[in-house]
């Protein structure tokens, strides 16, 4: 079997991006994927279907879902024929997931979480109701806020404040202060608003905040057209490196290990084909394991690197990935405790607490009727049962925790928030 040719990777500021053998490595895929399948359907009931169509968004936190493609864990699992699609935007994965596979969309992929549940809702999906299941947390972690150089010299961080006095002077003046996040209602919606309320600024008074695709995120900045904006690596980075922007902060700094992307898969091909959504969903949590450990970051770096995937140069994705923030500004921390995480610390399960922060976030900022029943909803969306056994299929059962919650969560702004007690949450002050 030809085998994947790797250089030795040194884990440094400036680790080169690898090269190889494009034809040696699609040989070798296909041929592991034929040999996985193979023992696979030997052991136990093959799925219902060989294939499925994934979407992506261009960002680190899909990571996993690509792995799963190339590494041959889809194959492995006897579901050799699966189809991982890159989508534009986050308002294109949404309308592909309307139509289903079956009409030239898509059967799920990577998602940001709420979207599952506003879709369910029908909140986003233009009032029709869209039944979707999240299957796993892709990632925690990973997000950021940088800002125009514009600002540079305020060297910001945590505190907004700096801001507040000339957001209000170019409002004063007729000028749009415009902050951009990927998607409304989703983490980095929150996140922005966050940072935003922290120094004192208003973000639905005094900003302008918008949608904006990730990828387009730097272009947009360089034209002068937003302040800042929230998104997922590697935009930061390649804001920094083309010399338009620096960070202020990372999300991790602002809530440790908070939930990102999920895999969210269309409620009714799960219920059809339960033995392949098994199958996907062990492949790619294997492809989370894979991804988080230090012997495979190389690799990981040149596949992702490649067009079909996140498209950018390796070493704009490896040193984030690898724990390492430059910031930008002068600030460089190593060996962060902020680096996006896939499988290690809990990164995989989906814990239902997270999913109601979720909706208890978007009561806080006047989305949902605070009256609104969360537990059903969830407990309809939220298919840690399935991450459960799939746990135990992969030989990760050690891996699963001892509770749908993971406790009292806490943020960087002072305010906690515990899912048996998330009243007191939603009482808790927006702003500063």
């Amino acid at each position: 079997m030809a085998k994947f040719h790797r250089r030795k990777f040194i884990a440094t500021a400036g680790a080169a991006a690898l090269t190889h053998s494009c034809t040696s490595r699609l040989a070798s895929h296909v041929m592991t994927s034929q040999l996985h399948y193979s023992i696979y359907a030997s052991h136990v009931d093959t799925p219902e279907v060989t294939t499925a169509t994934l979407g992506f968004i261009p960002v680190t936190s899909c990571c996993p879902v690509i792995i799963a493609k190339v590494k041959g864990f889809f194959a492995k699992y006897g579901m050799p024929d699966v189809r991982v699609v890159k989508q534009p935007s986050w308002a294109v994965m949404r309308d592909k997931l309307m139509l289903g596979a079956a009409n030239d969309g898509l059967d799920g992929g990577h998602l940001l979480f709420p979207m599952t549940y506003l879709m369910a809702t029908g909140e986003i999906s233009y009032g029709r109701k869209i039944p979707m299941y999240i299957l796993a947390r892709l990632n925690v972690n990973g997000q950021g806020i940088s800002v125009a150089n514009t600002y540079k010299d305020l060297n910001l961080g945590l505190d907004s404040s700096p801001l507040k006095s000339i957001y209000a002077q170019k409002t004063l003046v007729g000028e749009t202060v415009r902050c951009a996040v990927p998607y409304r209602r989703v983490t980095g919606d929150f996140f922005m608003r966050w940072w935003l309320a922290y120094g004192g600024i208003d973000p639905d008074r005094d900003t302008s905040v918008i949608v904006v695709p990730p990828p387009q995120m730097v272009a947009s900045m360089r034209s002068g057209s937003m302040e800042a904006f929230c998104v997922v690596d590697p935009w930061h980075h390649r804001l920094i490196k083309q010399g338009f922007g620096y960070s202020t902060v990372t999300s991790g700094e602002l809530w440790n290990n908070h939930p990102e992307k999920a895999l969210t898969v269309r409620a009714e091909w799960v219920d059809k084909y339960p033995k392949a959504a098994k199958a996907l969903l062990a492949a790619v949590m294997e492809a989370q394991i894979w991804c988080d450990q230090p012997e495979n970051k190389a690799e990981l770096f040149e596949i992702m690197s490649q067009r079909q995937w996140i498209g950018v140069k390796s070493d704009l994705i490896c040193d984030r990935l690898l724990g390492t923030i430059d910031y930008g500004n002068g600030r460089v921390v190593k060996n962060s405790p902020h680096a996006i995480k896939y499988w290690r610390e809990n990164a995989s399960y989906p814990f239902k607490s997270h999913d109601l922060w979720f909706l208890i976030e978007d009561m806080r900022w006047g989305n949902r009727s605070p009256n609104f029943e969360t537990k059903p909803l969830i407990d309809a969306v939220n298919r840690e049962d399935l991450w459960r056994e799939a746990a135990k299929f992969i030989g990760q059962e050690a891996a699963i925790p001892a509770s749908t919650s993971r406790g009292v969560e806490k943020f960087f702004n002072g305010l906690e928030f515990d899912p048996e007690n998330p009243q007191a949450y939603l009482n808790a002050p927006k702003m500063r």
